[in-house]
């Protein structure tokens, strides 16, 4: 039996803080009200909720790193269905108790899990919500690789990047002595972060729009428009070619029982 949680919202709160997602409960209460980037993230959400069907009755949607859940439970008030997962317990005891004031305990389920563990889910996702956490990963082309098997139709893809707004067309193919043009402005570069970025030592990338797109198109997605500066739209395309598909066996199985059971 599960028992009664005799807190007032004011009280959970503030024992479940500290708080990064600002959440509005049904009373009027506000988790982070105070929060450094105001209304967050629900600003971002108001530039992204346009592009999303209004209507996700029966959709399947993967929320990674979905912190205190947000993202979660607007896709969930849609019609979604929704598996959200994070690294941190805190921010799921967060997400969890916020739930049910929220009346969506039954539409979420929340997982600790690292993204790279979605090779093992069953099935595969309608929506895969993937903001704010590319960055984060020290393999994240491995983990773009297996989000797009596990992505049916649609991903939003949100990461920090570089100050950089260029793009350029690349060429299929570089000579070895024109590996000058890698410096050229627009050119999919990466920055990599040895120490730390904002006090955070789990920021280990920066990468530039260009190297997002390029990574995405890397890993079997099709771009179709950017939402935000940061964010974009992308529809599953194409599965990865052999020699990567072979690779990425090696690393997490090839999605079958068979094949998790070899890892």
């Amino acid at each position: 039996m599960i028992a009664t949680d005799t807190r007032t919202p004011a009280q959970a709160i503030q024992e479940l803080g500290p708080w990064f997602h600002n959440l509005h409960l049904p009373g009027g209460e506000q988790t982070a009200p105070d929060h450094a980037y105001g209304d967050f993230p629900a600003f971002k959400w108001r530039q992204i909720e346009p592009h999303i069907p209004r209507d996700l009755q029966g959709a399947t949607v993967l929320d990674i790193g979905c912190n205190a859940g947000f993202y979660s439970f607007e896709l969930a008030r849609r019609g979604a269905r929704v598996t959200a997962i994070d690294v941190d317990p805190h921010y799921l005891a967060q997400a969890r108790w916020a739930a049910r004031q929220l009346g969506l305990e039954a539409q979420v389920s929340f997982r600790q899990m690292q993204i790279y563990e979605i090779a093992d889910l069953p099935g595969r996702f309608d929506w895969i919500w993937l903001m704010g956490v590319l960055y984060h990963l020290r393999h994240p082309l491995l983990a773009l690789d297996i989000v797009r098997r596990k992505c049916a139709d649609r991903m939003v893809l949100q990461t920090m990047t570089m100050p950089e707004t260029e793009q350029l067309d690349t060429p299929p193919d570089l000579g070895l002595d024109e590996r000058d043009r890698l410096q050229s402005p627009g050119w999919p570069r990466m920055a990599f972060i040895e120490h730390r970025l904002a006090g955070d030592p789990t920021n280990w990338w920066a990468p530039n729009a260009a190297c997002v797109l390029a990574m995405a198109r890397s890993a079997g997605f099709e771009v179709q428009r950017q939402l935000t500066h940061e964010t974009w739209l992308c529809r599953a395309g194409d599965s990865l070619d052999p020699f990567a598909a072979r690779e990425l066996d090696a690393i997490v199985g090839d999605g079958s029982p068979s094949g998790r059971a070899g890892r």
